[in-house]
Order: C-alpha cells, then structure tokens, then sequence
C-alpha cells in the first residue's frame, strides 16, 4: 500500500473538529434576558390579569367578605353566586342572542370579505388602488364616530330593537381589517396555480373555491376570530340599537345586571364573570391561529 493512500485514509485533524464546534455553540445554554426586562413583563401581565382574577374571584365571597377585605381570598368559598346566575333564563337568552349576533356576523364579514380580497388581490382593473384604499381608510373611522347617523340609518330601515341592526353595521365595520388582512395572502398565490387550474379547465369560480380558500386558510380563520371576539365584546352599538331586555347581549346585560342587583356587589361580580368567560376561552384556545395568520400577513 502506498504512502498516499495510506494517508488519504487517515482522517484529518480539522474533520471532526468542526462539527464539535458546531455542537458545542448549539449544546450551549441561551443567556437569559436582563431581570429588568422580566419585572417590566411580568408587571404588564400582572396589570392584565389581576382585574379579571378580581372579578372571578369575587363571584365566590359574599357582600360581607367583599365589604370587611376588598383584596382577600374567599373564606369560605361561596359558590351559589354563579349557581344562582347559571339557573337564570335572563342570562342564558342573552347568551343565545350574543352567539347568534357573533355567528352571523362572522360568517358574513369572512364571506363578503374573502370575494372583496380576491377581487383587490387577482384583477386588475382601473379602481383597484382606489378601492384598496378606502377600505384602509376604514380602518380610521371606527363606529363610535359614526354612531348616530349610523342609527339613523338603522331607524328609516326599521331595524331598531332587531337583532339585524347590530349584525349589518357590524359586518360593515369588520370588512377594513378583513380585506387588510387577506389581501396579502391572496397576492401571495403564485399565479402558476391559478394557470395550471385554468388548462385543467377549472373557472375563476373553480379556482376560487378549490385553491384559494384552502391555500388562504390561516388568513380566513384569523379575520373569523377576529371578527367574532369584536362582535361578542360590542357594547355601544347594541346600547343604541337594542331596547327590550329580550333581545339584550350579554355586554347589555352585564349592564342591566348591575343596575338592577347594585347592592349585590358578589352577584354583579358572578355575572360578569360568566359573560366574559366565553370570549376568554375562546381567544385562549385560538391565540395561535391568530398569531400565524397575522404573521403571515405581514410576510405576504
């Protein structure tokens, strides 16, 4: 065996070492942040979660306990306050209308918005910078602004005290962030698909409805979630729009609650609670989504 080869199999000093290197930086522990750094988060997060830890926890004391030790735990832990609430017909009724508002304004604000963004996102034609535009310029305009011309507009159509005057200005308001948002993703759709589904004879409507739903997905789910927190959590159009307790949401509701049990201050507390624990559970569950989706976005 020659020199050569025998030498060509010997493997050299430097091979291993780079890839131990590259271990070593990687087995490396990340350095932790600056302590004040942390205080200033953990401090931002204490402001957001102690108002609502307080109210929860107060729905479980009595008047007496909330009177002698505003900031204490229960002692004991009472929980007919929210049995008492959970058994009334007044909370569940407005229950059913906020879901019902919250759902019909959903669907409608990601339907009509996903066919504007594909109009703005795939045709060109003379209007389209204009048309993006004002919907930006929505953005700018939220409803408190316009809210009595709005119901104005709402009383020549007969609507008021309906569950249909919420739903159609609430739709109208939620379009701005939906087209905002789904533009993006719909320019992103490389225009070989749209291509490749047109020789395989698929129509603009085919394409749509086969390949730009599925691929726009997280954008649609986001606007959707969006959309149905915003609905759910509306206070002021409901407030001028809605007048029989029949057809309150829960916001009214709280609202009315208050006034009405003012000197049951654990009850008002129970109530409060109850009415926003499902927006509560349902940001937690989909706080992802809405993150990718709106990162997306910004990518697009």
């Amino acid at each position: 065996m020659s020199a050569t080869t025998a030498t060509s199999r010997i493997p050299s000093a430097a091979g291993p070492e780079a890839p131990a290197g590259r271990r070593d930086s990687r087995d490396k522990p990340q350095k932790w942040g600056s302590p004040f750094t942390y205080f200033v988060a953990l401090l931002f997060i204490g402001v957001c979660i102690a108002p609502v830890l307080y109210i929860v926890i107060g729905g479980f004391r009595t008047n007496s306990q909330i009177s002698s030790s505003p900031a204490a735990l229960p002692d004991p832990w009472v929980v007919s306050n929210y049995v008492n609430v959970l058994k009334s017909t007044v909370f569940w009724g407005e229950f059913a209308n906020s879901l019902i508002v919250a759902l019909v304004s959903t669907i409608g604000i990601v339907v009509l918005g996903l066919m504007v963004s594909f109009v703005i996102a795939r045709y060109d034609f003379k209007l389209k910078g204009a048309m993006y535009s004002l919907f930006a310029a929505g953005l700018m305009f939220p409803m408190v602004i316009a809210i009595t011309p709005l119901y104005l507009v709402i009383k020549d159509l007969g609507l008021v005290d309906n569950l249909l005057g919420v739903i159609i200005p609430q739709i109208a308001f939620g379009l701005p962030v939906t087209v905002i948002i789904l533009v993006p993703f719909l320019r992103a759709i490389p225009n070989e698909i749209e291509e490749a589904a047109a020789i395989d004879g698929a129509s603009r409507l085919g394409f749509f409805f086969r390949m730009v739903i599925p691929l726009s997905l997280p954008g649609v789910v986001t606007v959707g979630i969006l959309a149905f927190l915003g609905s759910w959590n509306n206070y002021v159009l409901p407030l001028f729009i809605l007048n029989s307790q029949a057809n309150f949401t829960l916001p009214l509701g709280v609202q009315a609650f208050s006034s009405q049990y003012s000197t049951d201050t654990a009850k008002v507390l129970a109530f409060t609670s109850l009415a926003m624990l499902p927006a509560l559970i349902f940001f937690s569950v989909f706080e992802k989504r809405i993150v990718g989706g709106l990162t997306g976005a910004v990518k697009g």
